[in-house]
């Protein structure tokens, strides 16, 4: 007869696999133990966690000829703990004994004191060490005593706890009613652990001794390659295979207090694979020199717990004295990555500095063979010789977050000056664009992909629900240039610098967009609908600027009171549960904080002011954060990041787009006009994964809907093939020999330089003076051409066509011959651009705003016409890809740089000053808007994309 329970379905052919299948040893304990050294496991007792027989086996092997005294030490080391500390402190200490090895103390052969430190296991060869599997073994514990299924010992050290439920039975059964227990009854039992398992024969989870539910997770590939399989069998072969458990135990796993609170990170699949095809990547001699590839991982995937888990393999298991330069482009992302490192032990700046606070301090933290050093790379502001650099050390691997956004201009090439010989891997959470030539050469191809579809079938990341709100707009009359044209006849300005940026600034959709009347109906809607879904998490809402950030922080505030009201009203109506529910909201919404969260620039309080805000209460709360119950403050990060602290509500334009984590984050309200990957990891704050968090939803105000589109099709794809965003096979450039490249440099820079020379001017002046007269040569060479509108819009043209070649040249090493001549053009087209971005119109634009506010209609139709929320990941990306394949740029023939410089000036020297029709531009806009608003465009858009 066969008997399909438990043990027969799940254990026993979870324990014969081991067996069979991977080489472990197998046992079955219940009813079978005796107890002594001579006994069934050797254990004296059931209140015993570690297999002394094995451990002192292991010893023996692994550090021979050594007394009886030592190995006695380092097993004493190894079992013993103080019932004082807790099980993740005690744990965390065993596991530096296990990486490390045990320190002891023996008397030699004369006498003398020796120490010496014991290796436990077998890092380098896994087989070496023993793999035994004991099934239904009994621990007691202070007060009861329970049956473990399954515990994987290795040299007799309990590495692994499997919980196991029947096949019919749903693993988070196993995590509430058996593993949850035993940490409360029989703690002392995982104070060695390494990997919890959670199985039920056709499912299985991995996870760690401090993981909720929500992050135990599926080993679904044993190669990236792989499409993903989730059954138990996968799991078992991916992780406890010896040679990988012991690669996990050694290299994966890394304790973690950057938010206050330790806990420990064990690596999920997709990192494990991604990690380790960087380190294959490093050990190949047949890459190209300096480049070890682009580890593209969506947003929310883990990217920072990746590269620490790279650096510390790195640092272990091929040795040596490598120095790890973590670069980003902003300083909130550098922090950020430096507390993710610091958190998990590897980096302390206090201690060993490594945060370098000025581009002289960097060349020499990187000239002492630091471990690690943290850096922007706005720090390479110091020019460097080529030949000298830094170092020439080629044991330096620079990691650069966000790649696609660091490798322009001279801070680049001053970065590879100082570093000549290192190596550079790029780490992003978007692919790189096709046209993105200069991250692929500064980095190589792709060395591990993991994309957005990818992480949520994985559920590494929660799926994102798009949802289109908002009200229709309108133009309520047909003489806007009429009341434009009279407004600046009032004004009587002749400045021509004040006139382009004027127009300019006029042709944005901004005016539209931050209208008086719309952002009105936005507030009340945003506050409609945050309020009813109270329960889910917190929200951030995205505003397209930092004034617009501060008029919704107050239009929001007047909102939130009425709704407030509202429901005090309809509390003294109701009654029962309704009453009580009601009763919770209000309370709810009465504790809410809400605050603008935006960075400071000079002479912010005058520009607010001229608006009517005060903005220093903001900046205020910013820097100051909030105070605690206790008297203490809490920064806004880590209040926001708090799921239980009452700041809710962030209201942001640019900070926390990237880079900043909030699991409890489920509400992303998005009334800027975003694209490509600023778009993909602004979404991205709404991912992550968190207690029952189902879903993070995306709620688009400004109509976005083709612009995401566009950016899923661009962002996600199927394994290691091209993409329609990314650098496929056929896309890589390259028709361009260097020597090819830097020919076109030295002709472009020619050719400005003979514009200048016909109009008296010259830049090699401006390279080869100095002090005041080098400053007299950029005034001769910029009034030289800026005689007339013409002349200074073609030498713009000119300059920008430098730029692009000398980007396209930054990794070639003969760039730096063209370096000073590219400074000296720079400096004059920034000349130029400063006159007109310094031309002070903030007045008058005030005064137009108004204007245009009083054209704008606002209908209010979202609830009548609303449509449910559609999950994204649930898109049918091949079609979508399909979609937008006859976008893709074309190779063309190489055009004669004259040819393209025309090309470039035709239309900017035909479009004269303020002879935009606005009221077109305007109505135009508004068309466009209303169409992402439509409810019968977001169905069909809807229907397509799902079918």
């Amino acid at each position: 007869m066969i008997f399909l329970n438990e043990d027969t379905l799940v254990q026993q052919t979870t324990a014969d696999y081991l067996r069979d299948g991977l080489g472990w040893d197998s046992i079955y304990a219940y009813n079978q133990e005796t107890f002594g050294s001579e006994g069934f496991l050797g254990r004296k007792s059931d209140r015993e966690v570690v297999l002394t027989r094995y451990l002192k086996d292991a010893l023996k092997k692994f550090n021979p000829n050594l007394p009886e005294t030592a190995y006695d030490e380092a097993i004493r080391q190894v079992v013993d703990y103080s019932q004082s500390q807790s099980m993740l402190s005690s744990n965390y200490d065993k596991y530096q004994l296990f990486k490390d090895g045990v320190l002891v103390s023996y008397q030699g052969d004369h006498g003398e004191i020796k120490k010496e430190r014991l290796r436990l296991f077998d890092f380098n060869t896994a087989t070496n060490n023993h793999f035994l599997a004991v099934r239904e073994l009994w621990i007691q514990g202070n007060l009861y005593r329970r049956r473990i299924d399954i515990v994987g010992f290795i040299n007799g050290i309990p590495l692994l706890f499997v919980e196991c439920k029947n096949i019919h039975k749903d693993l988070k059964n196993a995590f509430e009613r058996n593993f949850a227990d035993y940490k409360d009854t029989i703690p002392h039992f995982f104070h060695h652990n390494a990997i919890v398992m959670l199985a039920n024969g056709d499912k299985a989870k991995i996870g760690t001794i401090t993981a909720g539910y929500e992050h135990f997770h599926e080993w679904k590939r044993l190669s990236e390659t792989d499409h993903g399989v989730v059954d138990m069998e996968t799991l078992l072969k991916g992780v406890c295979d010896k040679k990988n458990f012991m690669d996990i135990f050694e290299n994966f796993i890394v304790y973690d207090d950057s938010t206050g609170k330790q806990i420990k990170v064990l690596a999920k699949n997709h990192q494990y694979l991604g990690v380790n095809k960087v380190i294959k990547s490093l050990n190949d001699p047949t890459r190209a020199k300096g480049k070890l590839g682009v580890f593209w991982h969506t947003q929310g995937a883990g990217k920072s717990y990746s590269m620490v888990f790279f650096s510390t393999k790195v640092h272990r298991k091929i040795g040596g004295n490598y120095t790890f330069l973590i670069c980003t482009d902003r300083e909130d992302l550098d922090t950020q990555i430096y507390k993710t490192f610091a958190g998990c032990g590897v980096a302390d700046n206090d201690k060993t500095p490594c945060r370098p606070s000025s581009g002289r301090n960097l060349g020499e933290l990187m000239s002492q063979q630091k471990a690690y050093v943290f850096t922007t790379i706005q720090k390479f502001n110091q020019e460097v010789d080529p030949d000298e650099g830094y170092t020439k050390r080629d044991d330096i691997i620079v990691m650069t977050d966000e790649a696609h956004r660091t490798q322009y201009g001279t801070l680049s090439l001053n970065m590879r000056n100082a570093l000549p010989n290192a190596n550079f891997i790029g780490f992003t959470g978007t692919p790189l664009f096709t046209n993105d030539q200069i991250t692929e050469k500064v980095f190589g191809k792709y060395i591990s992909t993991y994309d957005f579809q990818r992480a949520v079938e994985d559920k590494a990341t929660v799926p994102l629900y798009y949802d289109s709100r908002g009200d229709t707009l309108g133009v309520a009359t047909n003489d806007i240039n009429e009341r434009i044209a009279e407004k600046l006849e009032e004004i009587e300005n002749d400045d021509i610098d004040v006139s382009q940026r004027l127009e300019k600034e006029l042709k944005r959709d901004y005016h539209i967009i931050t209208a008086e009347k719309r952002l009105n109906q936005i507030a009340k809607d945003f506050v409609d609908h945050y309020s009813t879904s109270w329960e889910a998490g917190k929200a951030m809402f995205v505003c397209i600027d930092k004034l617009t950030c501060v008029r919704m922080h107050k239009l929001i505030g007047q909102y939130w009171d009425q709704k407030t009201e509202e429901i005090k009203e309809s509390w003294k109506m109701a009654s029962g549960e309704e009453k009580d529910q009601l009763a919770n909201q209000l309370a709810w919404m009465g504790e809410t904080k809400m605050a603008v969260i935006v960075s400071e620039e000079q002479g912010e309080v005058e520009k607010f002011r001229k608006w009517g805000f005060d903005i220093t209460p903001h900046r205020r709360l910013i820097k100051n954060g909030f105070e605690l119950s206790d008297g203490m403050r809490i920064d806004v990060d880590s209040a926001f990041k708090k799921e239980e602290h009452q700041f809710r509500i962030a209201i942001v334009c640019a900070m926390w787009l990237t880079g900043f984590d909030v699991p409890s984050l489920a509400n992303l309200y998005l009334d800027k006009p975003l694209k490509a990957h600023t778009l993909m990891q602004a979404i991205a704050r709404a991912n992550r994964v968190n207690g029952d968090k189902n879903n993070g939803l995306i709620s688009d105000y400004c109509g976005i809907l083709k612009n995401l589109r566009k950016a899923l099709a661009t962002f996600t794809g199927t394994g290691d093939t091209g993409r329609t965003g990314g650098l496929g096979p056929d896309e890589l450039d390259p028709t361009r020999t260097k020597e090819e490249l830097l020919k076109d440099l030295k002709e472009t820079i020619e050719l400005v330089s003979n514009y200048l020379h016909d109009r008296k001017a010259s830049h090699d002046a401006i390279m080869n003076a100095s002090g005041f007269e080098r400053n007299k040569a950029i005034i001769i060479a910029k009034e030289a051409v800026n005689e007339n509108d013409e002349t200074r819009k073609k030498f713009e043209v000119m300059c920008r066509e430098v730029f692009i070649k000398f980007k396209a040249c930054l990794t070639i090493p003969g760039v730096n011959t063209y370096r000073d001549h590219y400074s000296a053009i720079n400096i004059i087209y920034k000349s130029l651009q400063k006159d007109r971005d310094q031309a002070d119109i903030s007045d008058i634009i005030k005064q137009l705003h108004e204007v245009i506010d009083e054209a704008i209609t606002v209908t209010p139709d979202r609830v009548k016409e609303s449509s449910l929320p559609y999950d994204i990941s649930k898109i049918n990306f091949d079609r979508l890809r399909k979609e937008f394949e006859h976008t893709k740029t074309k190779n063309t023939t190489v055009q004669s740089l004259k040819s393209v410089i025309e090309k470039k000036l035709q239309p900017l020297i035909q479009r004269n000053p303020l002879r935009t029709d606005f009221q077109e531009h305007y109505e135009t806009i508004i068309d466009e808007y209303n169409k992402e608003k439509d409810r019968k465009s977001r169905l069909k858009c809807q229907n397509m994309c799902l079918n």
